[in-house]
């Protein structure tokens, strides 16, 4: 079978982005304390309900808002008599089970009879006025996995603006990165804002919810530099080099940390006719296509839950099994790994078909889709967004609050 192949060059530029290496080539939730002692921000009881005493709650969440003891903030709050009155949900929804992309309609939520107001419903993401006027305070939590198109970043960009303009205050429970241990990518090209893509950042960044509501208020990020009245509920015993996995898939097609070790490097495939696996179990851990020449690994894409409709769908697709190589040590040394791109594209030979638009929207920089068709290795191109990476290291280091 043939196998994929790193380049060392690549694996050793990009171990010189990162701001550690690993611990343990096999151990995937590596960390300076043990993941069973760090506690995220919604466990810190005494530290906001103070602040929900007496007031209409909107909750910003969706399934992966839960504790330790597996209770969900909603029915946490709830038990300690806050009032939320309203919950908003973002991508996939507030269960979390609706595809990438699929508008997700309000709705009530059938447990509590709280009203549900969807922010994926196609009408511009942002809480109508009518739910700014319903509420006297926002609470935010949602878990992020670390990269500028996962679509919640905007989200919670967005509820900012709404309660800056409303004169409503927001609290972030905080959560641990799980990819916070490095910075890696070109800082996003403000001509190709998106929603997956809506702040001057890199791709990875390295940072948790917390810390980029304050840098967004710091920067003067939101229109006509207005800023959020903003607490951010801090985790407890968590670093930016811990390593920590999600007890709770983010969405429906990132199963495990495998995929979202890779997801950074994967998602691009999403701007090309190459399956990077959704319609199988393990997403974004795999790439290929049917007309992909010299690979004898193939899957076959299913209409699923979460991925109804994915690309190449009931079609046999060739190429490359991410599922068990490279190690966990090697994903993450590498970073932002362009090989897998730059393999499918030479591959296939389909030249400027091969791209979409929705490329730039992804990497953030129009140089990276030119660099790959005039031939270009993946380190060449992880050399330009070098001193990106470096400036923004710099430019963070205000709102940072947990240990480098």
């Amino acid at each position: 079978m043939r196998r994929f192949i790193f380049s060392i060059a690549a694996i050793m530029l990009a171990v010189s982005f990162c701001q550690c290496s690993p611990k343990s080539q096999n151990d995937e939730t590596a960390t300076d304390v043990p993941q069973e002692q760090i506690m995220v921000g919604a466990e810190s009881l005494d530290e906001y309900l103070p602040l929900l005493e007496g007031k209409k709650v909107g909750l910003l969440s969706n399934q992966t808002g839960i504790l330790s003891n597996g209770t969900h903030l909603l029915d946490t709050i709830l038990s300690r008599g806050v009032n939320v009155v309203l919950i908003l949900s973002p991508e996939h929804g507030f269960r979390g089970n609706a595809d990438a992309g699929e508008l997700v309609s309000s709705s009530v939520d059938e447990k509590t009879g709280i009203p549900i107001r969807s922010l994926y419903d196609g009408k511009g993401g942002y809480p109508t006025q009518e739910t700014m006027d319903e509420i006297d305070i926002m609470v935010f939590d949602l878990q992020d996995v670390g990269c500028r198109f996962y679509t919640y970043i905007t989200t919670m960009t967005k509820a900012m603006e709404a309660c800056a303009k409303n004169g409503k205050k927001m609290i972030i429970m905080d959560r641990p990165n799980p990819l916070g241990f490095y910075v890696d990518g070109p800082i996003l090209d403000m001509q190709y804002k998106s929603t997956v893509g809506y702040l001057p950042i890199p791709v990875v960044h390295g940072m948790t919810f917390g810390e980029l509501g304050l840098m967004i208020n710091g920067e003067k990020w939101l229109p006509d530099g207005i800023q959020c009245d903003l607490s951010v509920i801090k985790c407890n015993n968590y670093t930016h080099q811990s390593r920590y996995s999600l007890p709770v898939k983010p969405s429906p097609n990132l199963p495990d940390m495998r995929s979202i070790y890779l997801y950074p490097s994967m998602c691009y495939f999403e701007a090309t006719p190459v399956s990077l696996g959704r319609g199988t179990d393990k997403a974004f851990q795999m790439y290929g296509h049917p007309n992909m020449k010299g690979y004898k690994y193939s899957f076959t894409p299913r209409s699923v839950d979460g991925a109804k409709n994915p690309p190449q769908l009931d079609r046999e697709c060739f190429g490359v099994d991410l599922r068990t190589e490279p190690s966990i040590e090697q994903i993450n040394a590498a970073g932002l790994n362009l090989e897998y791109v730059i393999d499918a594209y030479r591959n296939l030979n389909l030249d400027s078909h091969f791209f979409r638009s929705f490329f730039e929207l992804l990497i953030g920089r129009d140089y990276v889709r030119k660099m790959i068709m005039s031939g270009a290795s993946a380190a060449e191109i992880k050399a330009m967004w070098a001193e990106d990476v470096a400036l923004f290291k710099e430019q963070r280091k205000p709102y940072l609050l947990y240990e480098e």
